[in-house]
């Protein structure tokens, strides 16, 4: 069953256009001049029941516009939104009951008063019977750690005590979906992770479905096993993390440390045959290329039965990476792609954009380069150490 269903879905915005100068200014009083910008462009996808789905993109892509629609907030300039059976902007009264909305710089929570006076009030406005709002909320105040803070002014609390507060108030009601529009945005590695491992737990005991926007691709990472890339309010990638890294990753580099000197024509000798790539860092370290149409573990295979090994390191490209570059790539691209094949099974909607097409056009060209250069050793230190830095 699906928890929520988007069709071709638009959101326009009118904006005034300020004219230049006193002169400007003083005619705008009068005679005002108005400009159409499209935020959300006819995006479709469709989650299921129980998903974590990670909502991601550039500031501006359409990801804030795209939450506060589907939570009710903003009414769609068109197309068709269903959140649990429920049109939002227009069943509101009963939908909130099915939904908890956290945007990561705004607040919920009554800034002078207790937090368990917020707690309160807020079970009002839900309508949640007391015995159902004690067991709810010694749950999450168990899980969260909040015993100490829940007779402290919110303004008092640290942003990460805040956010931890800000998911209970969310979750009181008990709701089935669950929006979090950048959670994790300013707090420290610590409190990243235990509201991490709070959300896996939440989607692992009660189903809750999870929408994540956020720019810490380490949260999409650690929760999300579906991410959906937006672009200028159009979605460019709808589709699993693994096939994400598989299409656009480069390939994988390995770093080797020998027992003794290993000089480059041997270990051009150890592969060949394979169109990887060696590097030589110094007398007894070597980094080895593996484009993606390399089996990383027959290169591994000839390289350690052919010589002393003493370490092996294998890096991975990450989705960070990834990511920023295909946001980075072909933004000057004219030029339409076609359409990739959309996911029947899930009816998620594949809408790519030229940025995409260009990013594994990149990738294609890096793996023909690294199977095709010359191993010169002091520009790959050079690499190396801006790696290092990064």
């Amino acid at each position: 069953m699906l928890a929520i269903d988007v069709q071709q879905l638009t959101k326009t915005f009118q904006v005034q256009k300020n004219r230049e100068g006193l002169s400007g200014a003083i005619k705008d009083l009068f005679s005002r001049e108005y400009r159409q910008v499209e935020a959300v462009k006819q995006i479709s996808f469709q989650i299921p029941q129980g998903e974590i789905c990670g909502y991601i993109g550039e500031n501006g892509a359409g990801k804030s516009t795209t939450i506060k629609m589907l939570s009710g907030i903003l009414m769609p300039t068109s197309g068709k939104i269903e959140v649990n059976g429920y049109v939002p902007f227009r069943d509101r009264e009963k939908f909130v009951q099915e939904i908890g909305v956290v945007f990561g710089q705004r607040s919920q929570l009554w800034w002078d008063i207790g937090v368990i006076e917020s707690f309160q009030l807020l079970k009002k406005v839900y309508r949640v019977p007391e015995n159902e709002f004690r067991q709810r909320l010694d749950e999450l105040v168990e899980r969260l750690q909040l015993g100490d803070l829940l007779n402290r002014p919110v303004r008092k609390l640290s942003l990460g005590q805040r956010m931890r507060c800000e998911l209970v108030a969310s979750l009181l009601h008990n709701p089935s979906i669950l929006f979090l529009d950048e959670p994790t945005i300013g707090l420290d590695i610590v409190v990243k992770t235990e509201i991490r491992e709070f959300l896996k737990d939440l989607n692992r005991d009660h189903g809750t479905t999870i929408l994540l926007t956020t720019h810490d691709l380490q949260d999409i990472e650690a929760l999300c096993s579906r991410v959906i890339m937006l672009d200028d309010g159009q979605i460019i990638y709808d589709g699993g993390l693994d096939d994400l890294k598989n299409r656009w990753s480069k390939g994988r580099e390995v770093q080797f440390q020998f027992a003794r000197h290993t000089p480059l024509h041997q270990l051009d000798q150890l592969t060949a045959g394979l169109s990887v790539s060696w590097t030589l860092e110094n007398e007894v370290t070597a980094r080895m290329w593996v484009p993606n149409d390399v089996n990383v573990s027959d290169a591994l295979a000839r390289v350690v039965g052919g010589t002393e090994i003493r370490d092996i390191k294998i890096f991975e490209t990450n989705t960070e990476d990834i990511v920023r570059e295909i946001y980075s790539s072909g933004s000057s691209e004219d030029k339409p792609v076609p359409a990739a094949e959309p996911e029947a099974e899930q009816g998620r909607a594949a809408q790519p954009e030229q940025k995409l097409a260009a990013a594994e056009q990149g990738a294609q060209r890096h793996n023909a380069v690294q199977s095709e250069k010359q191993t010169d050793p002091k520009p790959e230190q050079e690499q190396e150490k801006e790696r290092s830095l990064r």
